[in-house]
């Protein structure tokens, strides 16, 4: 019942950032940064525990771990960058968010090219010369 852990947590801090912005704008942005941080923290063990699944799965199915590692990779960058641009957004800066969400973007683009090139070598591999 981890949800209601966390949706406890996101609830009272939401709570607590309502009453608070008005009077301490500030104070209510660091419960917001801190609320995050600390339902990521909450989730560690659970992104753990997909990670070796999915190497598990990978290696039975004999998948090479560079392509995993590049996809795992992606979605940290993914979940990062949407991390950052929510709390840019909720600090009231949009601009700095579509700068942080458009970063995000180009990193996850350069990491997909060598797996993009391989994709591209199989298909040019398997049509007749």
């Amino acid at each position: 019942m981890e949800i209601i852990q966390i949706v406890g947590l996101g609830l009272a801090a939401t709570i607590l950032i309502v009453v608070l912005r008005g009077q301490s704008p500030q104070t209510a942005f660091l419960i917001s940064l801190v609320t995050g941080v600390f339902i990521f923290i909450f989730l560690l063990d659970k992104i753990s525990l997909v990670i070796h699944l999915l190497e598990r799965l990978s290696v039975a199915a004999g998948v090479e771990m560079i392509f995993l590692q590049t996809i795992l990779k992606i979605i940290g960058i993914a979940y990062i960058a949407e991390f950052g641009a929510q709390i840019a957004k909720d600090s009231g800066e949009g601009a700095i968010a579509s700068k942080i969400e458009l970063a995000g973007k180009i990193l996850i683009l350069v990491l997909a090219l060598p797996i993009i090139q391989r994709i591209i070598e199989l298909v040019m591999g398997l049509l007749p010369s």
